[in-house]
């Protein structure tokens, strides 16, 4: 019998897939309302999750990034979230 784990999943705004919270990308809204990448998963503030970069895109698409922070989410900070997404996916490349 396989030893079940208790640890909490998360699920990504864009696909719905459902992980453990190490898996994804992490997006809280700070405490000025502006949402900021969250690279350790710790942030005070309300998060949101994505799988990758293209999971970005689609919440883009349908504003389930606004809905889950509960805040106005600019083209500038769509931007700049891939940008840090990205980076974090291929850590080999150098930002251009």
């Amino acid at each position: 019998m396989p030893i079940q784990s208790n640890k909490r999943q998360r699920t990504c705004i864009a696909c719905g897939a459902t992980q453990q919270k190490g898996a994804f990308h992490r997006i809280v809204r700070t405490a000025e309302g502006a949402a900021a990448f969250d690279p350790t998963g710790r942030a005070a503030g309300r998060g949101a999750y994505v799988c990758t970069g293209a999971c970005l895109a689609a919440a883009k698409k349908t504003r389930k990034l606004e809905r889950a922070l509960r805040c106005k989410v600019t083209d500038q900070d769509y931007e700049r979230l891939a940008r840090e997404i990205a980076l974090v996916e291929a850590p080999g490349r150098n930002e251009e």
